[in-house]
């Protein structure tokens, strides 16, 4: 009797084992689903473990997380930007998470300094003109946008966007709170027209010449490179000769609430890996966090760049800085 008793009880055990292999992860995330599930797929063909999508708006899958509790089916937070990435760590949504793979991997100024959450991929935010109108050497730096020669010639996605918030953090960051202002307040002068929602929607105003230049995330260019309706497109590399250009991040961390997280770790150091970073840059366009990883022929055409080395963590914990900034400087 003893003897069925351990049979059933081992029985028992391994069923569990499996059922623990088998369940799948939950991502809940802002990014674009077809961005992200080539990856998982390749994930789930090398591991077995099947990576179910949640996609949203970030702040209302923020409060669905704290909301749901220990009843969320969350494993990971994915988003974009790190000042959204802060401000789920503000909630407490992520668990601090110790891992020497993704220590390792990922450089320290693109992760939070308590392991809350790791950058997966850099997002260049720089100066893109029209060859039509502007020549190369016309060009520097963002705090030059301010200059009266772009009167009328500049334009720009909306300051609510989390993106020109964090430029304008690093920028605080860089060279003070009152010159940045003044900085931003000759963007506003030089405007052609009224902000816009989208990068693409500025991109497209610059090709089609309603004005010369703006500044957007380097993936929404490349993402027209092939398009010959918008061969008069230019990029340039801001700031070059100081700080270096604005990088920001896509992210991820592990769910404080998560049923699986030592499987959610898993994940996140595999897409760290140098195979997931190679395929998350042909993907998405974006660059990778890890150095010596191939990317496309766009972004290799575009060469080298100098990066601002800023903290991402620090952008984030500045974001009502810029936010004040921005009304006091009337950039909608």
């Amino acid at each position: 009797m003893q003897i069925i008793r351990v049979l059933l009880l081992s029985a028992v055990l391994v069923s569990c084992s499996n059922e623990t292999k088998e369940n799948p992860l939950t991502i809940y995330t802002s990014r674009q689903p077809q961005l992200i599930e080539p990856l998982l797929e390749e994930y789930k063909e090398k591991t077995g473990i099947e990576v179910r999508l949640l996609s949203g708006k970030a702040p209302q899958l923020m409060e669905r997380i704290l909301v749901e509790g220990e009843r969320t089916e969350a494993d990971i937070f994915m988003t974009v930007d790190a000042g959204v990435l802060w401000q789920a760590a503000e909630k407490g949504i992520f668990e601090s998470v110790n891992s020497d793979v993704l220590n390792t991997n990922i450089p320290q100024h693109l992760r939070d300094p308590d392991g809350k959450w790791f950058g997966l991929s850099k997002r260049a935010r720089t100066i893109v003109y029209s060859s039509d109108d502007v020549s190369k050497d016309d060009l520097t730096s963002y705090e030059d946008l301010a200059n009266p020669m772009w009167n009328k010639k500049l334009c720009l996605r909306t300051s609510t966007k989390v993106y020109n918030r964090s430029l304008i953090a690093s920028m605080i960051d860089s060279i003070g709170y009152e010159e940045t202002k003044m900085i931003v307040k000759g963007w506003v002068n030089n405007l052609a027209t009224e902000v816009f929602s989208s990068d693409t929607q500025v991109l497209k105003a610059v090709s089609a010449g309603q004005c010369a230049v703006t500044i957007v995330n380097t993936y929404y260019l490349a993402r027209l490179a092939e398009d010959p309706t918008y061969a008069n497109l230019r990029l340039h590399w801001a700031n070059q000769n100081d700080r270096g250009t604005h990088v920001n991040i896509s992210g991820a961390g592990v769910t404080k609430f998560s049923k699986n997280k030592s499987e959610a770790i898993k994940l996140i150091e595999w897409l760290s890996s140098s195979d997931a970073q190679e395929t998350y840059a042909g993907a998405n366009k974006e660059y990778p966090v890890m150095d010596g990883i191939k990317v496309g022929a766009t972004l290799k055409s575009w060469g080298v760049f100098k990066e601002d080395l800023i903290s991402v963590e620090k952008l984030g914990s500045m974001q009502k800085e810029a936010v004040l900034l921005a009304q006091e400087a009337s950039y909608k």
